[in-house]
Parts: structure tokens; sequence; C-alpha cells
């Protein structure tokens, strides 16, 4: 099976009939505007929600500037359709860290030599200079949306405390994401 990336230009209709479908997880970036102590109370997440999805690790300051990388992780480590080969160096992380705990699998992330070599391989195609040292510069942050097995829309995010479970979405990941933007938006939690 063959898996795409597709990008979201806007919220009516009309774009949306663009994405190819089905939708199987969703990267959101766009910028923070109050810091996580204003978080609402639900929108924290909780280790509580570790088992309502398939996967889930934090993100730490050692590996600064990765939040696209997890977010692409959580997106594709929680579709049941995506198998990895374990042979790659994303398969063989899958593999080996299945069983340890969200923060157990950051550290392995954090020291995984393979995976750092493959990331700096890559990253350095990109058309953005990378901010290495002055982190209050890094203004934007990446996070995934899936739907769990129960149908429910998640929030994952590794900087938070765990998943945030949303709520049920009617299976429709794309519009059930595209609300829950548009609700931190209209909250001035984000940028547009």
């Amino acid at each position: 099976t063959t898996f795409s990336i597709g990008e979201v230009f806007g919220f009516d209709e009309d774009l949306l009939a663009f994405i190819p479908q089905p939708v199987l997880g969703i990267i959101v970036c766009y910028e923070r505007l109050i810091p996580k102590s204003q978080y609402r109370e639900q929108d924290k997440g909780s280790p509580d929600n570790y088992d309502k999805v398939a996967w889930y690790m934090h993100q730490s300051g050692t590996l600064d500037n990765a939040c696209g990388i997890i977010a692409c992780i959580h997106a594709i480590f929680n579709c049941p359709l995506v198998t990895l080969d374990p042979s790659t160096t994303l398969g063989a992380y899958k593999q080996r860290v299945e069983t340890f705990t969200p923060t157990a699998r950051q550290l392995a992330l954090e020291q995984d030599k393979a995976f750092q070599q493959a990331h700096k391989k890559h990253a350095t195609r990109g058309q953005t200079a990378a901010v290495n040292r002055d982190q209050s510069k890094v203004k934007h942050h990446f996070i995934a949306y899936v739907l769990n097995s129960d149908g429910e829309l998640c929030e994952l995010d590794g900087t938070k405390a765990g998943p945030v479970i949303i709520g049920k979405c009617d299976g429709d990941l794309l519009r059930g994401s595209i609300r829950a933007v548009k609700g931190k938006l209209e909250r001035g939690e984000i940028s547009e």
C-alpha cells in the first residue's frame, strides 16, 4: 500500500475536496499564543489516556525542534493500516521501543544514532534555516490528530502530559480535526 501526504489549504468544503481519501492522520503546525500554564484543563493531556491510543511518546528539550518528527511518528504509528519494514530506521525504532513507556520512547529516540543520522541528512534539504541556539525564536509547533480504536478524535502533542481525547467525530478525522483547530483559534490559543 502506498500512502501520501496532502496539504490542507483552507477549511472550505471546496478546498477539502482536493484532499486524498481516506485521511489517516492530520499534522497541524501553528504558533502558540498562550503559555501551557493557561491551557484549559481538558487540553493539558493526561497519562490516564496513554492506553486510549496505539502509540504516544513524549518530547523533551534534548531533541530541540523535533515536534514535526514527533507529530509524524504519532500519525504513522497510530494508523493500523501502516506497516513498517523493521529493516528501516523508523521500523527498527518502533519495533525496539513498542513496549516502552512514552518517556522511555522519548529517551530511546534521543539516543538513536541511526535516527539522528537520517534526520540530519534530510533536515539539511529544507528551505528554512534551523534555529540551533536561541530557542526563544521558535514560535511554531507541530501536533497530530488521529482516531483511536473507539473512533474518538485524539490530539497528540509530545510536550503535553499525555494524549488529549477530544471525543467522537463520526469517523471523519479531517473535519473533526478542523473543528478542534477552529476551537483553538476561537479561544485565541493559536495563530492562523
